[in-house]
């Protein structure tokens, strides 16, 4: 079977590799049609993690089910399923407190826990950037998909990581409706986590980056968007907050951190937050941060590269906030979220930019890493797309509508009648103030 294989930093080839195959009695075998690349998968490509050459990428897999293995009971050869990229196997003493991003059986490191596909340090796991797919306790781990699946793939796939994801940050900080909401990172993971907040009904999503083409999507989807080569996000907040702050926060980035210059700092968006997010808030962090990242060693220092960094604890513990870290549980999440996609509530889809042959993995990576204008969301099709897309859209590559004003143009618009609050509106408040 064609995969997507890790060779070294920055090197991924698409080449043939030995077929997945059933192992276990509760093993599934699933035919991958849709994979996204992941920005956690970012950090491997860097060669920033311990992971392997020769190794298959890829933790966000959806497809269809070729064979069963005998312990298999529920899942049926043809059924449509969304994977979770934690592997859990559901009886464990983590797995059994719905804690399946911590399963202590599908680790083999006896002081460790957790295990994902085609990751670092999380099991010899094989990743779904491939044709064919092993998946251990299908039965657990598989989410069956209803009969729109073949046609909405690059809704449903969102539900292996980045929506579910975003959806943890939110838990963890605490969003409820009315709150108003900052999130640090414009990436997929940050996207899902501001249309989280939303869909919980915040008040107010902030979503803070330096990209311009990320912000333009967190601004179509009615977040207000901070470009912090411009501003910085807690001022922005506090005015907007008679200098309180945000209820609670987000920080979607990790210990690559960088600002726009370039630096990296892996403290920048914690302490971002700390500042930005009122007494008594609550932060969510599902940025990846790691405990060993020997190459901050030149890009920062060397207690960075030991995953230690520099946070504003003192205010942290002053203003008494609440932090949740750590992977998402993506089963705790996943099952109700893709009944909010089947009932139309949520189109996660909505971030992918471009959809791509497998044979196109090494260019994918290329343009995703050097964060190209437009290269936002990549999916990948093993198969081809054959239907993938949503019904009536085809292949698609999305570019902005050059002639619909930014919310900066709004903003400046609204200035020169005087209209009051413009700094705190996001796109449809300022159109609708505008008369446009």
């Amino acid at each position: 079977m064609k995969a997507a294989v890790y060779e070294g930093p920055r090197t991924v080839t698409v080449k043939d590799v030995t077929d997945a195959r059933i192992e276990h009695p509760a093993d599934i075998l699933v035919k991958i049609t849709t994979t996204n690349i992941c920005g956690s998968d970012l950090h491997m490509y860097e060669g920033r993690t311990s992971f392997e050459t020769g190794r298959t990428l890829g933790h966000e897999n959806l497809g269809q089910v070729v064979e069963v293995g005998k312990a298999v009971s529920k899942v049926k050869v043809g059924d449509w399923v969304v994977l979770p990229f934690n592997i859990a196997c559901g009886f464990c003493k983590q797995c059994e407190q719905g804690l399946t991003s911590y399963c202590l059986t599908m680790q083999p490191e006896p002081d460790m826990a957790g295990a994902a596909y085609g990751f670092a340090e999380m099991g010899p796991y094989q990743g779904g950037q491939a044709e064919l797919l092993r998946v251990p306790y299908g039965d657990f781990n598989a989410l069956r998909l209803g009969e729109d699946a073949a046609e909405r793939q690059l809704d449903y796939v969102m539900l292996a990581d980045i929506f579910p994801t975003g959806y943890h940050a939110t838990e963890m900080a605490g969003v409820k409706p009315g709150d108003q909401t900052l999130v640090y990172g414009a990436g997929p993971v940050g996207l899902m986590a501001a249309y989280s907040a939303l869909l919980k009904g915040a008040g107010r999503v902030w979503v803070a980056d330096h990209q311009p083409d990320r912000l333009r999507l967190a601004e179509e989807m009615g977040a207000i968007p901070i470009n912090t080569a411009e501003q910085d996000p807690s001022e922005v907040v506090k005015e907007a907050t008679l200098g309180l702050g945000a209820d609670n926060g987000c920080e979607c980035v990790g210990y690559q951190a960088h600002d726009p210059q370039g630096h990296e700092d892996a403290s920048l968006t914690m302490n971002g937050l700390i500042d930005a997010v009122r007494f008594t808030g609550g932060l969510g962090v599902v940025g990846v941060f790691l405990p060993e990242d020997p190459g901050a060693a030149k890009t920062q220092g060397e207690a960075e590269a030991q995953g230690k960094f520099p946070i504003d604890f003192g205010m942290l513990w002053f203003k008494g906030l609440r932090i949740g870290t750590g992977q998402a549980p993506v089963k705790r999440y996943n099952r109700a979220l893709r009944d909010l996609i089947a009932g139309g509530k949520a189109e996660p889809g909505f971030l992918v930019s471009h959809e791509l042959d497998l044979d196109e993995a090494s260019s994918a990576y290329e343009h995703f890493d050097n964060r190209d204008d437009g290269w936002t969301k990549v999916v990948l099709h093993p198969h081809g797309s054959n239907g993938a897309t949503r019904k009536g859209t085809g292949t698609k590559t999305r570019s902005p509508d050059r002639g619909d004003p930014t919310v900066e143009q709004l903003r400046q618009e609204a200035k020169k009648f005087g209209i009051e609050g413009r700094s705190h509106m996001n796109k449809e408040q300022l159109q609708k103030a505008l008369g446009h």
